[in-house]
C-alpha cells in the first residue's frame, strides 16, 4: 500500500473547502487509498492552525468538534516517533518535521502545497507533490 505524509496545510485546506482537491486526498485516505503517517508535531500544528482565529471563522467547528477531528487523525494514522532530527530546509527549519515524519514513517510520499518542500522534488526515498499530483498517483 502507499504510504503518505500530509502536510498540515493540506489537512487544513480539507477542512476549510471539502469539495476541493485537499479534501479528495483525505476522502481518498478514508477510503483506504492510502496509509497514512503522522507525527505529534504535526497533530498539534493542525490542532494550533485550526483555532487561528481566520481559521476559525471559515469552518465554525467547536472545540469539540477540532479535538475529535485530530484525535480521529491520530487514531487512524501510524504515528511516529519523533526521534529523528533533519536539518535539510535552511529557510524553515519547521518544515524539516514532515521530512522527519516521512523517514520514520517509511513514507512514499509528502503531499503539500508548501513551495519549500515541493522545491525538493525527492527527499531520499520521498516524492514530494503537490495533493492534485497525489491524486493523479492514486489515480482518483
Amino acid at each position: 500500500m502507499i504510504v503518505a505524509v500530509l502536510d498540515a496545510n493540506v489537512v487544513v485546506s480539507a477542512v476549510l473547502s471539502p469539495a476541493g482537491t485537499p479534501a479528495n486526498v483525505l476522502k481518498a485516505w478514508r477510503a483506504e487509498r492510502f496509509g497514512l503517517v503522522l507525527s505529534l508535531a504535526i497533530l498539534e500544528e493542525i490542532y494550533r492552525v485550526l483555532h487561528y482565529p481566520k481559521i476559525a471563522v471559515r469552518h465554525q467547528w467547536s472545540e469539540a468538534q477540532i479535538r475529535t477531528f485530530v484525535d480521529l487523525l491520530a487514531s487512524q494514522a501510524v504515528l511516529t516517533p519523533g526521534i529523528l532530527n533533519l536539518s535539510v530546509i535552511a529557510d524553515d527549519p519547521a518544515d524539516d518535521r514532515y521530512l522527519e515524519c516521512a523517514m520514520e514513517g517509511h513514507a512514499d510520499f509528502l503531499v503539500t502545497g508548501d513551495r519549500l518542500l515541493l522545491n525538493l522534488g525527492v527527499y531520499q526515498h520521498i516524492t514530494i507533490l503537490t495533493p492534485r499530483a497525489f491524486l493523479d498517483v492514486l489515480q482518483v
